[in-house]
């Protein structure tokens, strides 16, 4: 199989979303051209050069600038301005697009892929990307050390391929070698099925081999905020249309690299600043010290449609789940497991919480993947059950530590202490008694769920990243993990299968099985599929809007920027 389609649109139609689902046109172009000034009266001073600065407030600070090691969504929404990989997206169907690869092929009944790489592309540092770049950077990966890896979540290769080198014969990645100066090829040792669509992930993004190597990216001997990190995260070098200039305290800053081989786009710079609090980066909008900020929630919506804000809607692909830790006494018995899932009244959580259009989740695959939910456990909102199963599975009433963040909005979370408070009230009324864990999300709370803890309850979610259902069903139950403390070797072998199958019925049917077998065990219970929105301001004219988050930032227009080689339009 070959693509041979052309490179990502620069820019795409924004879906608008009003406050109260009505949809908000972005600003008509009526101002007339001024008239020319008369002999009698001097002509009007030159204006300032136009501003193209694009400010983002961003929910937290990235944990690291390595796209190879970052697990979070605010590291990839930087970390994405700066790099590239072989696989794009495209803006308007999320489907696999050509980036850094021209063209690719399939071979070997799938088990080995040749790829046609885009000449004259040169990484931020003068290196040039080449096929051998490109083998670095697969070996690099697959040979990631355990002391460079996170300690809780997996790394996305982990997650994708199931394992390093030093556990080669489990993991799905053989080798890679160069057929020519720029066409290399991918070997694998059995079909995956995902493999073209999980390469969009910002994870395998390509840097620069002489920058890996001169900034030991592997070796975690710097460390911010409590976070271990390389040399090579703090000053990444990636062929992407910005270059670092600076990450200072809560600010990120990039410069449009000259060397750019794409479209460089209006944006001449990025600065991100963290602003934790929802409220606080409503404001800064409204004051215009920002020009847009992601996770908008519902009680902002409406005081942004008034401000004359614009609400730019994503479509759902991501699911908030209730995390269940088989290792806390007690949640092991499917019976405790059951009483949750029966206590939960879905749709009372939705509303007013959420953004209008957010639904209800009987399993973890968004509607987008196609995968029928007809077959899904379904487990109707039941207190009075909740208590009888509690009853049998011997619960006396002892405590039941529940963790959620405090201080971060998340695709799947705007306001998690809300959605707490709703839960608990749910969970009380059904006989458990909760011991509420408030972890501020910048102290390390991604690792107190991830790993090993005294927690009997978690709330968490995942966003996906590329269209495929193992996005879902193995990043989140194809191993054992610590999170949930869930074993399951026929599930786990189930899934491995799943990603070989051929795209078809037959592959749809299988994640449908998987589907009913999650919720049958109930390593965690799914809550909903969000709705998410971002905020921008009146002068952001596009902004490439993705369900993925692919969301790169030399396609947004500004009002009144001209595109470089061309005039500014009016409007």
């Amino acid at each position: 199989m070959k693509n041979t389609a052309g490179r990502v649109p620069s820019r795409r139609v924004l879906r608008v979303l009003a406050a109260a689902a009505v949809a908000l046109s972005l600003p008509a172009c009526t101002s007339a051209p001024p008239a020319p000034p008369s002999p009698s009266t001097p002509a009007p001073a030159t204006s300032a050069a136009p501003d193209a600065t694009f400010r983002f407030g961003a929910a937290a600070d990235p944990t690291g600038l390595d796209p190879a090691m970052a697990t979070d969504s605010e590291s990839f929404r930087v970390t994405q301005q700066l790099f590239e990989g072989l696989i794009g997206i495209d803006p308007l169907t999320s489907e696999p697009a050509p980036l850094l690869a021209e063209s690719w092929e399939e071979r070997d009944e799938g088990r080995a892929y040749a790829f046609e790489l885009r000449e004259n592309v040169v990484f931020h540092d003068g290196e040039p990307f080449d096929a051998r770049a490109v083998c670095a950077n697969f070996s690099r990966w697959f040979n990631i050390p355990p002391a460079a890896r996170a300690a809780g979540a997996a790394l996305p290769f982990e997650t994708v391929f199931l394992a390093f080198s030093d556990n080669a014969e489990a993991s799905l990645y053989k080798g890679c070698r160069p057929l020519g100066e720029h066409e290399v090829l991918i070997e694998l040792n059995s079909r995956m099925t995902e493999f073209i669509p999980a390469l969009a992930l910002p994870s395998f993004a390509m840097s620069s081999p002489r920058a890996l190597e001169e900034l030991e990216a592997d070796k975690p001997t710097e460390t911010r905020e409590g976070v271990r990190l390389s040399r090579y995260a703090l000053a990444p070098v990636g062929t992407g249309p910005f270059r670092l200039e600076s990450w200072t305290g809560d600010e990120v800053r990039l410069t449009a690299s000259d060397a750019y081989w794409g479209d460089p786009g209006e944006v001449t710079d990025v600065v991100f600043t963290t602003i934790v609090h929802p409220d606080s980066r409503l404001r800064a909008l409204k004051a215009g010290r920002i020009d847009g900020y992601d996770f908008v929630t519902v009680e902002n919506a409406a005081e942004l449609a008034r401000a004359g804000q614009q609400l730019l809607q994503r479509d759902p692909y991501s699911v908030l789940y209730l995390g269940l830790n088989q290792n806390f006494p007690g949640v092991e018995n499917v019976l405790f497991r059951q009483a949750v899932a029966h206590a939960i009244d879905k749709e009372a959580l939705i509303e007013g919480r959420f953004l209008n259009g957010t639904k209800a989740a009987r399993q973890f695959l968004p509607e987008k993947l196609g995968v029928s939910s007809e077959s899904v456990p379904s487990y109707n909102h039941d207190p009075e059950r909740a208590r009888e199963l509690l009853k049998e599975a011997g619960y006396t009433g002892a405590p039941l530590p529940f963790y959620y963040p405090r201080n971060i909005s998340r695709p799947y979370l705007p306001a998690p202490e809300k959605i707490y408070a709703e839960l608990s009230r749910q969970l009380t009324a059904a006989g458990f008694n909760l011991k509420p864990v408030p972890v501020d999300w910048n102290e390390g709370y991604l690792d107190r769920v991830l790993e090993d803890g005294d927690r009997a309850f978690h709330l968490l979610g995942w966003s996906g990243s590329y269209q495929d259902p193992d996005n879902f069903a193995g990043a989140l139950f194809g191993k054992y993990s610590s999170e949930f403390g869930f074993r399951d070797a026929q599930l786990f072998s189930k899934i491995t299968r799943a990603g070989t199958l051929p795209n078809g019925e037959d592959r749809r049917e299988a994640y449908a099985d998987i589907s009913s077998q999650i919720a049958t065990r109930l390593p965690a219970v799914p809550l909903a599929f969000p709705i998410s929105a971002l905020a921008m301001a009146p002068r952001v004219a596009t902004y490439p809007v993705s369900p993925v988050m692919n969301e790169v930032f030399n396609r947004i227009d500004l009002d009144g920027v001209p595109t470089p080689g061309g005039d500014a339009s009016p409007g």
